[in-house]
């Protein structure tokens, strides 16, 4: 016998529009939040903030209730790495936040993340100069930098697993640019999306001997990557979402949901659709 793959769900045109719009929810939601965080806020309270403006849009959040999840938005500070269940952690200056957003529209789903540096008055920028915590924020670039590594992939390779292994040669170009030791988690993988939250197929961060299912037009992903400051181990709280480092070291998340069409690529989570992100990669998205 064969073993076939899992079907993946290939979107129309008309479809990967409707997801753009659960995108761009899923992109004012998470500026909202940057932009509100400050020192002395609990990640409730961010919760809150996510909550209303996905409200406001007229859509639904993809997280509440989620297998039993009880809120709107993931937030993950410091060791924590992904899954973290808002509530009554009181944010401080120095601590490195990453928020994890989805949202629904008329059933198509977008899905997002990203990573900062709380200063006194709120998010620092990502690419401040002078900023006085310069491993975090090398960390949250990082981080950053190899999710848009492995979008472009998606725009000139030829199968999924190209993903992983644009990734894994970032975090690595960047640990030696910055002379730090980087740890990629491989427990937790970024994903397909559409009509669910999770579908096929899964989008390692890491090259593998398997390199996927071949990139076919109307493909949307999940490229999530998740960078630590030590090793790639990680565990799960009791509460049985929040995975944290094995280790204790921070940790940063970033990612968007991409859709594969005619002639490239483009970002629907993302105001842009990419273009930003990936000109360092000499890509352009393609527009909708």
């Amino acid at each position: 016998m064969f073993r076939s793959r899992p079907r993946i769900e290939l979107k129309s045109l008309d479809q990967v529009r409707l997801m753009r719009r659960a995108g761009l929810v899923v992109a004012d939601a998470l500026a909202t939040v940057r932009a509100a965080a400050r020192p002395g806020m609990t990640t409730g309270d961010l919760d809150v903030v996510a909550a209303g403006a996905i409200a406001e849009a007229g859509a639904e959040p993809s997280f509440l209730g989620y297998h039993g999840f009880p809120a709107s938005i993931c937030t993950s500070v410091n060791e924590e790495v992904v899954h973290g269940i808002p509530g009554r952690r009181v944010l401080a200056a120095g601590d490195l936040v990453s928020v994890d957003c989805g949202a629904v529209v008329e059933g198509w789903h977008g899905d997002s993340a990203l990573s900062f540096l709380l200063g006194e008055h709120g998010a620092v920028d990502d690419d401040a100069p002078g900023v006085a915590d310069a491993e975090g924020q090398g960390l949250v670039r990082t981080t950053r930098t190899a999710m848009w590594a492995g979008i472009a992939a998606l725009a000139e390779g030829r199968r999924v697993g190209d993903v992983g292994v644009a990734v894994e040669a970032s975090v690595e170009l960047s640990a030696e640019l910055l002379g730090a030791e980087y740890g990629l988690v491989e427990e937790y993988t970024g994903h397909g999306i559409g009509t669910a939250m999770h579908q096929p197929p899964d989008v390692l961060n890491f090259a593998a001997t398997d390199r996927g299912p071949r990139l076919r037009p109307g493909m949307c992903l999940a490229v999530e990557p998740m960078v630590t400051l030590g090793g790639p181990g990680t565990d799960v709280l009791p509460d049985g979402w929040t995975v944290v480092t094995t280790d204790g070291s921070r940790a940063a998340h970033w990612e968007h949901t991409v859709a594969v069409v005619d002639g490239g690529v483009a970002v629907l989570t993302a105001h842009d659709l990419g273009a930003a992100g990936l000109e360092p990669f000499g890509v352009r998205p393609v527009p909708l």
